[in-house]
């Protein structure tokens, strides 16, 4: 990563991730009927909030660190882990990026700066603070060092959240809370949590409560997002402590899928919204604000790409990520007997 100026050839290098997150995440979702039973227990697509996910990473430099919660694809892709690993951990296969130990939201490449994401709602909060507590002893004696946390907005109700924050503020924490607001909490509107359980709207007002700037930023918008986390970033780099950045992004696929046991037929939620509340109108409008198109378009309006440069990069994601599919599906599963091997007691 870097922190220079978004000129063209950056912006191009931001629709190119955000490109190979969807298309990645597209593979994996349609393993589910291609290959029945690969991919055995949940995983939980991040499409809609790829100019989030890609405008927050481009704030941050070479050393930095991030983690993320259970809908983690994207964050590995973007800070250049191998996606032919990531889709043979999805696999569960022994060539995966932890050996097949991990799956889908247990991933992790501290070479990288990713230290790994967790299936519990908020617990990957207390764990980011811990790190950026690591990195502020280590910044006595090196160049400065920033975390970076992710989790959705359902997390900010668990007490894990207020904890960490307070003591990241005490202690000027060199690190930058990215509130992923997707507008669902599985099957519940986020709005209908707020009007109960929440401090307000919107919900980066919570960081009020621990003396630290909070930021509400279209999450559809990496160029929006960018500037945010950029300013994040430099401040918690300088010694001054950390951020709260409320990213609102729309989820665009249903909470998770699951492999089903045989003879039960495949159902995939198409979204809660029309599942659950019928709103059909209003998912059809969050596919029309889908970000990855969007921004291709405005980079195309702009000049800064052409229509056949995108087709280009298009079919280079392609092939990409058929390679994944194609390295996981022939890798092999784990033997037997090194289902213990990382057990310890």
């Amino acid at each position: 990563m870097s922190d220079t100026e978004l000129n063209d050839e950056r912006l191009v290098w931001i629709y190119t991730q955000m490109l190979r997150i969807r298309e990645f995440e597209e593979r994996v979702k349609g393993t589910f009927e291609e290959y029945p039973g690969v991919i055995r227990g949940h995983t939980h697509l991040a499409d809609g909030a790829e100019a989030s996910i890609v405008g927050s990473l481009a704030a941050m430099r070479p050393g930095d660190q991030l983690m993320a919660t259970y809908r983690c694809h994207g964050y590995p892709i973007v800070l250049g882990t191998d996606v032919k690993a990531m889709m043979a951990e999805i696999y569960g296969r022994s060539t995966g990026l932890c050996g097949g130990y991990g799956g889908s939201m247990h991933l992790v490449d501290t070479e990288r700066g990713f230290m790994g994401t967790s299936g519990i709602v908020g617990q990957g909060i207390p764990q980011a603070t811990g790190v950026a507590y690591a990195a502020q002893i280590r910044n006595r004696s090196h160049p400065p060092q920033v975390v970076l946390c992710f989790f959705g907005d359902g997390s900010s109700k668990q007490g894990a959240f207020s904890e960490s924050l307070n003591v990241a503020s005490l202690w000027k924490l060199p690190i930058v809370y990215v509130m992923e607001n997707n507008s669902y909490n599985v099957v519940t509107r986020s709005e209908q949590e707020d009007a109960n359980a929440a401090a307000g709207e919107p919900l980066a007002i919570k960081a009020k409560a621990f003396s630290m700037p909070g930021v509400t930023v279209d999450g559809n918008d990496p160029v929006a997002v960018y500037e945010q986390v950029k300013t994040a970033v430099d401040r918690a780099r300088a010694g001054a402590g950390p951020t709260l950045v409320e990213s609102k992004v729309y989820r665009l696929s249903a909470h998770g899928n699951i492999i089903v046991p045989p003879g039960i037929p495949l159902h995939y939620p198409e979204h809660e919204a029309i599942e659950v509340f019928g709103a059909r109108e209003e998912y059809e409008a969050a596919k029309r604000g889908d970000p990855v198109p969007r921004f291709r378009a405005r980079l195309v309006t702009d000049g800064k790409l052409t229509a056949e440069q995108g087709d280009e990069i298009a079919e280079e994601v392609r092939l990409e990520m058929q390679a994944a599919v194609d390295f996981g599906i022939d890798s092999p599963l784990p033997e037997p007997e090194d289902a213990l091997k990382y057990v310890y007691a």
